[in-house]
């Protein structure tokens, strides 16, 4: 059951973030086209059921945080001057690692 909370969330509003780039066989809320993409927090979104493993009919489903997170359009598809944002959940998100020269 979601219970709304941010508490415990490892990512914080301006977090740069890259989403993970499996392909699962099941069902999954990360859309291909935001796979491996790099995006910012915008802000936690309480915490909710992950939606993969409850697709399944699975009960043994974690509860993990999720957040609004915002990307370029240009970086999704390699065009457009706006930004979308999409709810994923904490698994689906890795920090970025700063690039060095």
């Amino acid at each position: 059951m979601a219970d709304g909370s941010t508490a415990g969330g490892r990512f914080a509003p301006g977090a740069r973030v890259r989403t993970t780039h499996r392909d699962p066989v099941h069902h999954t809320r990360l859309p291909r086209y935001a796979r491996g993409k790099s995006g910012v927090v915008v802000e936690p979104e309480g915490s909710h059921p992950l939606a993969d493993i409850r697709a399944q009919g699975r009960d043994d489903f974690p509860v993990e945080p999720v957040y609004a997170v915002r990307f370029a359009a240009r970086d999704l598809w390699g065009e457009g001057d706006h930004h979308v944002v999409l709810d994923l959940w904490e698994s689906y998100l890795e920090p970025e690692e700063d690039e060095k020269p």
